[in-house]
C-alpha cells in the first residue's frame, strides 16, 4: 500500500525580530530627563502609568498612560518626566520592517489584549536577562547562563506576535467605547473572523473557544452590536457572495457551492431558494434576462 503524503507549506514571514538590546521596566523620577539617545535599533516605549514628554525627529509630545511609541533606528530621542513618577516599559529590538514606521510619529493606545501580551514579554524577559531592570538608557544587559528551555526563542516569537497584532490593530481599530467597550472589542474581533472565514464551517462552540467567552455572552453581545445572530450574519454573508458570483457568471452552480463551503450543490440550492424564493439557476437567468432586455 502506497504511503500517503501531504504537501508541506512554507511560512510567509512578514516581519522578523532579529536581535534584542534591552528590556526594562522602571519608575521615572520626577524632573528626570534621559540623556540624548541614538542607536542602530528600534526602541519600544510604553507608559504603564502616568505620562512622559518625548522628543525625537519623528514625534514631539506627550505619551500618556497605556500609549506606545516605537522610535526608529538611528532617530535621536529623549524622554522627560515633567509630572508625577510614571512607570515605563522600554524594549530595544532590531526589526527592519517599514510597517513599524507609523508608530514612531504618533502614540498608539494598546488594547487590553495587547497590554497582556506585552506583560508576557516582560515576564519572559526576566527569565532570560539578569537584573537590574530599572536603569534608563542601559545598553549592557546580561543574559542568564541557565534560563529556562526555549525562553530566548519565546521572547522573539512573542515580540513578533505582538508587533504583528499591533500593526493589525492600527489598520483595523477595535470597535467599542464606554460601558460595553471590552464586549464590543471581542465582538468586533468575532465579526472580522467571520468576514474572513465565512466560507468555512463555523460553530458557536468554536467561536467561544477562539475568543474566550461562552455561548450566552457571545450571543447576547453579538445581537446587541449587529441586531442578529452569528448564524444570521453567516447566512447573509454567504448569500451576498453567492449572488455576486452568480451575477459574474464565470462559475457553475456546483463550483459556487464548493467555493462557499456548502456540503453539496443540493444543500446550496435549498439554502438559496429559502432566502430568495428561487433557485440559483433561476436567479442567474433572471439577471441575464434583465441585462439582455436593456
Amino acid at each position: 500500500m502506497a504511503e500517503r503524503t501531504s504537501p508541506l507549506h512554507r511560512f510567509r514571514t512578514e516581519l522578523t525580530v532579529t536581535r534584542i538590546a534591552n528590556m526594562q521596566y522602571f519608575e521615572m523620577p520626577h524632573g528626570f530627563t534621559t540623556k540624548p539617545d541614538c542607536h542602530p535599533f528600534c526602541e519600544l516605549v510604553y507608559v504603564d502609568s502616568g505620562s512622559i514628554w518625548v522628543e525625537s525627529n519623528a514625534f514631539s509630545g506627550r505619551l500618556a498612560k497605556n500609549e506606545l511609541l516605537i522610535h526608529r533606528a538611528a532617530d535621536p530621542h529623549t524622554l522627560r518626566c515633567d509630572e508625577g513618577t510614571p512607570n515605563l516599559i522600554v524594549i530595544g529590538l532590531e526589526c527592519a520592517s517599514a510597517r513599524l514606521f507609523p508608530f514612531s510619529s504618533a502614540p498608539m493606545p494598546l488594547s487590553e489584549a495587547l497590554g497582556r501580551l506585552l506583560v508576557e514579554i516582560v515576564k519572559e524577559g526576566r527569565n532570560v536577562f539578569l537584573p537590574p531592570y530599572d536603569i534608563p538608557n542601559r545598553t549592557d544587559m546580561t543574559k542568564r547562563s541557565d534560563f529556562p528551555f526555549g525562553a530566548d526563542q519565546l521572547i522573539k516569537n512573542l515580540l513578533e506576535c505582538f508587533l504583528i497584532k499591533l500593526i493589525r490593530e492600527r489598520e483595523q481599530p477595535p470597535l467599542g467605547e464606554g460601558e460595553h467597550a471590552t464586549d464590543d472589542l471581542r465582538t468586533g474581533e468575532v465579526l472580522r473572523y467571520l468576514e474572513n472565514n465565512y466560507r468555512e464551517k463555523i460553530t458557536i462552540e468554536e467561536l467561544c473557544f477562539l475568543f474566550g467567552t461562552n455561548k450566552t455572552t457571545l450571543t447576547k453581545d453579538f445581537r446587541r452590536l449587529t441586531g442578529g445572530t452569528v448564524m444570521d450574519f453567516l447566512a447573509k454573508r454567504r448569500l451576498r457572495e453567492a449572488k455576486a458570483l452568480l451575477r459574474r457568471g464565470s462559475l457553475t452552480v456546483t463550483e459556487i457551492a464548493e467555493e462557499l463551503g456548502f456540503s453539496s450543490v443540493h444543500y446550496f440550492t435549498r439554502f438559496f431558494r429559502k432566502r430568495e424564493n428561487m433557485s440559483p439557476t433561476e436567479y442567474a437567468s433572471s439577471i441575464r434576462a434583465r441585462f439582455e432586455g436593456q
